[in-house]
């Protein structure tokens, strides 16, 4: 996934300026593709140059309201159908646990101990993300709830996990 095609999705459901697409980012797509405020308001600059969008409004100091052209729809409905995801292989997480057996055992179960903890305070984030969001039946309502559990079901196998394997270290 690009920020290019996050930023597509979500005016996919109805335009928006560069602020209201930084705070819905903030409440979605953060959790899952992190971004900074320059580096969204540098991918709108291009999507509009490259056609994909279009500034369909324009207020007072320099607000800008984006809308999403045909040519941004078939590139998202592209990138959807036609690209495979990229396999995430890398995990700084795993990584250590690969060489946890450098440490002595308790220092072994305190970092999957530190681990557990992690993913139970990302769990509970998530849960206070859910209920603080006014879900709606619009499409990305109902996407980003499938997503949000995918998060809250991750973190709780995460934590799962952890736990039994610093029950392995002897």
């Amino acid at each position: 996934m690009s920020l290019r095609h996050a930023l597509l999705g979500l005016l996919s459901e109805r335009p928006a300026s560069g602020y209201d697409l930084l705070k819905r980012f903030e409440t979605s797509l953060a959790n899952v593709w992190p971004a900074t405020q320059s580096q969204m308001y540098t991918e709108l600059s291009k999507l509009a140059d490259g056609g994909m969008i279009s500034v369909s409004a324009e207020g007072p100091r320099g607000r800008k309201e984006y809308t999403l052209t045909d040519e941004g729809l078939a590139e998202l409905r592209h990138w959807l159908t036609e690209t495979k995801p990229q396999r995430n292989t890398r995990s700084d997480i795993l990584l250590r646990v690969f060489f946890l057996g450098v440490l002595t055992p308790d220092q072994a179960r305190g970092y999957l101990t530190g681990l557990a903890e992690l993913s139970e305070q990302e769990h509970e984030d998530l849960r206070w993300l859910d209920a603080s969001i006014d879900w709606g039946d619009d499409t990305l309502s109902v996407h980003g709830r499938i997503a949000l559990e995918y998060g809250l079901r991750f973190n709780a196998m995460r934590r799962e996990w952890a736990h039994w394997a610093a029950t392995q270290i002897r």
